[in-house]
């Protein structure tokens, strides 16, 4: 039997125990709370605080007539936390929340009610209900009842993000880039740095079913927007040059194209198209073509080699040469004219203004055989070996080989000189095009004009001169008048209109020139046209350049690329509100031609009238009511769908007619 005093032993046993166990956790949670309480604080925070990036709004890019091209809009994502909400509070204002919600969202207010009378049941911190919604709506969701609580009384939580928008659809696309927080293709990629802003950030804290809800609206550092780019895009212009081009890449089935205007005097890119077949047929602006693609740019290089021979003074315009009967072998190798027979013997202003290759590729070899590389440094002089150095990315690298050249034999000098063997992009072929316009003074392109921020300018590009003078003042105004009469009489001569005068070279080169038995297999070829207008006051560059026409429907650039070019200036003229008239008895040499005739006649027969514009392209449209004393004003893109003004009505100068595009 166990007496007291064992009793009492095991009594005081246990209890040393227990207070020894009670002061070793004592001591525990001592040194957890205050020895390692940072380490502790630190690691629980990780598993249950995080920080969000918050991303600026990236800056805008516009037009050169203020037109947005690119810009973030804000979207948020509403949730609720109803365990915070009172009950009282809740009971009162669930059923005038949920009608709120189903006017706003749809669904019913059965189906809102039930919804957030689970959520309470279950206790639920954050329970969706709705996303991508704009800042209008945001402020109209926040008014309803409870939500207008806040955070804490009535479990409102609201979390921010932004999304690239582009208003005008596809305009420009590829040059404009995408941006969605990185360095992307085009003027958002080469201008990020500007665009992206500063970063702001948000505490969040880990609640049920591993979901994470801000903390409050003190733990947090708002984004700093980016800057706005201005842009030397003109949206008409644009308008006018992507239907143009569209147009006649459906109508040629060709594989893809580009079309880019640009101002003679300042170099400023007004407009540039690049379209590209997609695998169901639509065109779209799948690359940058007019920047980044080489190719050999056939007959339009003529003017180069032109300009370079008489620079070097080896031949004068007058100079005669005999092409013969349009076949004419040199180191083994046929060339031919594209004229059955030949031109015989014809002057080198002619030769250039019938696109001899004969001509071009006997007289160079004549002149510059025994010495190729002086032939060679002259073009190098002229900046054709140079990249231009443009504000975006992606140039592509020009190629013009010299003697040592791995591509170098006989042929490659005769071959240079009507332009193969060679690699130019569209955008350099302009330049120096655009450098005879200015008679030759070659600027260089531009896309931007001014980086603004609270809509002041904080940086400006101004004109910049890659060379002041690429050929002497009186071959530049040779080549000039070399340019003109190729339209009047020469390859250019279907484009030819005595009210509006172009000046311009035709281009039709090979695809896969150097593989003829590639080439035989699978006819190809690039059509381009490129010049300015007016001929005799140059205002605009421009070059349009096709790749890969059906050969079946045609392939000169004469044909397929020409056209475009004339509709481009034409168009231009009207907007520029310049009167041209059509003679009775002017001859139309092809369909661009007939169209502008009855767009004229339109023109006049709608002047007292408000016009039917349904159904018409807006660079259509905006001429013909600018011309009739009306202002326009235009949301969407394609054809008009609706007009603001009643058909047939009077037209009152200066009223303003609203154009709904689709």
């Amino acid at each position: 039997m166990i007496n007291q005093q064992q009793i009492l032993k095991r009594f005081t046993l246990v209890f040393i125990i227990l207070i020894t166990g009670f002061l070793v956790i004592v001591i525990r949670l001592i040194d957890i709370q205050y020895a390692q309480g940072d380490y502790y604080r630190g690691l629980s925070e990780q598993l249950t605080i995080k920080i969000d990036t918050i991303q600026a709004n990236r800056g805008n890019i516009f037009s050169s007539d203020g037109s947005l091209l690119a810009t973030s809009m804000v979207q948020y994502e509403i949730r609720m936390d109803a365990e915070t909400i009172d009950p009282i509070t809740f009971e009162k204002h669930i059923g005038v929340l949920s009608d709120s919600l189903y006017s706003m969202l749809g669904k019913n207010s059965t189906y809102w009610e039930k919804k957030m009378r689970n959520a309470k049941r279950e206790g639920n911190r954050y329970l969706f209900i709705t996303r991508n919604i704009g800042h209008n709506d945001y402020l109209r969701i926040r008014s309803f009842p409870i939500y207008e609580l806040g955070m804490f009384k009535g479990g409102f939580i609201s979390e921010q993000s932004t999304v690239r928008m582009h208003p005008l659809g596809g305009v420009a696309k590829r040059t404009i880039g995408y941006g969605n927080h990185e360095g992307k293709p085009g003027i958002e990629g080469a201008y990020d740095g500007y665009l992206k802003g500063q970063i702001g950030w948000r505490k969040k804290q880990k609640i049920a079913q591993g979901q994470w809800r801000p903390i409050n609206d003190k733990n947090l550092k708002d984004p700093e927007d980016g800057k706005d780019i201005v842009t030397s895009i003109d949206i008409n212009i644009q308008d006018i040059a992507h239907h143009s081009l569209l147009k006649q890449l459906k109508k040629y089935d060709a594989e893809h194209g580009c079309a880019v205007v640009m101002e003679t005097a300042t170099g400023k890119i007004k407009a540039i198209s690049n379209l590209g077949k997609g695998t169901g047929g639509d065109y779209y602006e799948k690359r940058n073509y007019a920047v980044y693609e080489s190719h050999e740019p056939g007959s339009t290089f003529k003017l180069m080699s032109m300009v370079a021979a008489l620079e070097e003074g080896a031949i004068d315009t007058s100079t005669v040469v005999n092409t013969g009967n349009g076949k004419f072998e040199i180191y083994g190798r046929f060339i031919h004219d594209s004229k059955r027979g030949g031109h015989g013997k014809i002057s080198m202003a002619r030769a250039f203004e019938v696109s001899s290759n004969i001509a071009f590729a006997s007289i160079i070899d004549e002149k510059f055989s025994a010495k190729p590389d002086k032939f060679i440094k002259r073009l190098k002089k002229m900046h054709l070996n140079e990249k231009i150095g443009l504000q975006i990315k992606g140039e592509g690298s020009p190629m013009i080989p010299d003697s040592k050249h791995a591509l170098w034999s006989k042929n490659a000098l005769p071959s240079i000189s009507y332009g193969y063997n060679l690699r130019l992009t569209p955008l350099q072929t302009l330049t120096f095009y655009n450098a005879i316009a200015n008679k030759g003074i070659m600027v260089k392109p531009r896309f931007i004009t001014a980086i603004k921020e609270n809509n002041q300018n904080i940086k400006t590009y101004r004109k910049s001169i890659i060379d002041d003078e690429i050929c002497s003042y009186k071959t530049a105004m040779q080549a000039q008048k070399l340019l003109e009469n190729a339209v009047k009489r020469g390859t250019g001569e279907e484009l030819y209109d005595k009210k509006i005068s172009l000046a311009g070279k035709t281009g039709t080169s090979r695809v896969d020139y150097n593989d003829y038995e590639k080439w035989l297999k699978d006819k190809k070829y690039i059509s381009s046209f490129t010049g300015y207008f007016p001929a005799e006051s140059p205002q605009y560059s421009c070059i349009v350049v096709i790749h890969k026409p059906s050969v079946s429907k045609g392939y000169y650039g004469i044909d397929v690329s020409g056209p475009v070019f004339k509709d481009i200036a034409q168009k231009i003229y009207t907007s520029n509100h310049e009167v041209v008239e059509v003679a009775e008895k002017a001859k139309c040499s092809n369909n661009t031609a007939k169209s502008y005739e009855k767009f004229v006649i339109k023109s006049r027969n709608t002047r007292k009238k408000i016009p039917n514009l349904i159904g018409m392209e807006l660079m259509d449209a905006m001429p013909l009511l600018e011309n009739i004393g009306l202002r326009v004003s235009y949301s969407g893109s394609g054809k008009v769908k609706k007009q603001s003004l009643e058909v047939g009505s009077n037209v009152v100068k200066g009223q303003i007619i609203r154009l709904t595009l689709g």
